[in-house]
């Protein structure tokens, strides 16, 4: 079971990255503490060398002022007032750690050298000359058979050679507890900065995991379900909140698509049943030309089943913004003037009045197919729904970097609770003929284009369509 816990632990994500932020964070406070103890220790070693360069100076000059008869004796004391100097550092068994010793040889007299010390001089004779210490800086020596190492200053003066020793057992001592002093606090900041980052991280990744685990229940059948979004805004609640703003589009999309299909299949229906019903009567037919009339309207119920079908294709690529356009300038003012030209007979056959007032050369950057649809949809919707004997108004203007192109008529108007949606697909009025198509290619066609499309009901009756779209660079002069 425990075995089980700890290989479970190990292998999360959690473990991984506070093991590899906390030895990072290790190997960065160990080179910090060992640059300090260098800095220590290289400081208890620079006070023992001023120490020893400025007594042997002293030494030196009580050496060439004191007559033979008494240096000794006046040596002894100088050699006891520097050792009550030195701090008095003692051992768990009260033994003294920091000695000094003196010599002094003569080179007119080397048979009888001048030693003030605690051990043997024979001892420090042999180390002194093992590590052949010379004049200048103080240099280590270690005594045999003894752990303990002493630094030594030598100075040359009137034939004569000064010896000064210190014992560094003291700082050694005192080095030795401050690195064991360093390891301890580096080991509790190790285990503190694991056990931190592992709460941290495991924390973090929990929240992961609750994502993981929400969006393994989330299916194609229950898009509902939204990831709970904290109240900070660090990283992990902006990802919830993306991902919620995603699954908010992929539901609209999984709804509008659904809605297509059935709303497809049931207009879908009625021409395709006609269609039927014309091919079996033109094969039932007695007469020889009628069978004609049959497959021509077939063919004309074929045309409208295709229309509708590219204009459903086009409005989902259009919403789901992969309408391919081809753009390219395009007389907008000669678009709109040959298009009504072309619906002018079946206007005048309901008895319309149409107006046009265009203003020339409004050039727009568009895909001429999708805009001459666009304007062939506009005209088409007021030819489809208006009565007998309206008055169609169409203008164009360019004005603040945008053509602004309003058909507006003196019809019934918009039923109050269409307006709102009335861009929207499959949206129409009880008594309308149509799909609920026309309108919202064209929103999706001016969306496209980077414009916007608003509708208005005038104040004496009838609808204004309001539609515009960005101007081309290359309008002329």
């Amino acid at each position: 079971m425990f075995s089980k816990l700890r290989s479970e632990v190990i292998t999360t994500a959690a473990w991984r990255i506070s093991m590899w932020t906390t030895l990072a964070f290790a190997l960065g406070t160990a080179v910090a503490f060992l640059i300090v103890y260098l800095l220590v220790a290289q400081g208890i070693r620079e006070r023992s060398d001023t120490w020893l360069t400025g007594e042997t100076q002293v030494l030196a000059q009580v050496l060439a002022d004191t007559p033979r008869d008494h240096l000794y004796q006046r040596l002894r004391e100088i050699a006891e007032l520097a050792t009550h100097e030195v701090p008095d550092d003692r051992n768990a068994r009260g033994e003294r750690l920091n000695s000094v010793f003196f010599l002094a040889t003569d080179s007119a007299n080397p048979e009888a050298p001048l030693w003030v010390g605690s051990g043997p001089q024979e001892a420090f004779i042999a180390a002194m000359q093992k590590a052949k210490v010379l004049p200048g800086a103080p240099q280590s020596i270690r005594l045999e058979g003894l752990r303990q190492t002493f630094r030594v200053m030598v100075r040359e003066q009137n034939e004569k050679t000064l010896y000064l020793g210190l014992s560094d057992r003291g700082a050694s001592r005192l080095l030795h507890g401050f690195a064991r002093r360093l390891f301890a606090v580096w080991g509790g900041m190790f285990l503190l900065g694991f056990v931190i980052s592992y709460w941290s991280a495991r924390g973090t990744l929990t929240r992961v995991e609750r994502i993981t685990e929400t969006v393994a229940r989330i299916g194609t059948e229950d898009l509902a379900e939204r990831l709970p979004e904290p109240v900070n805004s660090d990283e992990i609640s902006r990802l919830a909140s993306t991902f919620n703003r995603m699954l908010d589009r992929i539901q609209s999309s999984v709804n509008q698509l659904r809605t297509v299909t059935g709303s497809v299949a049931h207009d879908l229906k009625s021409p395709v049943t006609s269609i039927r019903g014309t091919l079996e009567s033109a094969l039932c037919g007695t007469e020889n030309g009628r069978w004609r009339e049959s497959v021509g309207e077939a063919i004309e119920h074929l045309d409208r089943l295709l229309l509708l079908l590219n204009t459903t294709l086009d409005l989902a690529e259009a919403e789901a913004g992969a309408l391919q356009l081809d753009r390219a300038p395009v007389d907008l003012s000669v678009a709109v003037a040959q298009l009504v030209d072309l619906y002018q007979p079946a206007m005048s056959d309901r008895g319309h009045k149409v107006t046009l007032d265009l203003e020339d050369h409004v050039l727009v950057e568009a895909d001429s197919g999708l805009l001459y649809r666009m304007i062939s949809n506009l005209l088409e919707n007021e030819l489809t729904h208006l009565p007998t004997e309206c008055r169609i108004t169409v203008r164009l203007r360019s004005h603040g970097g945008s053509a602004e192109l309003v058909v507006e008529d003196d019809g019934p108007g918009f039923p109050p609770e269409l307006v709102p949606h009335a861009l929207e697909r499959f949206v129409k009025g009880k008594l309308s003929p149509g799909h609920g198509l026309g309108l919202a290619f064209v929103n999706a066609v001016v969306q496209a284009h980077d414009g916007t499309v608003h509708l208005f009901a005038r104040s004496g009756g009838g609808a204004r369509i309001t539609v515009s779209l960005p101007v081309s660079l290359l309008q002329p002069s």
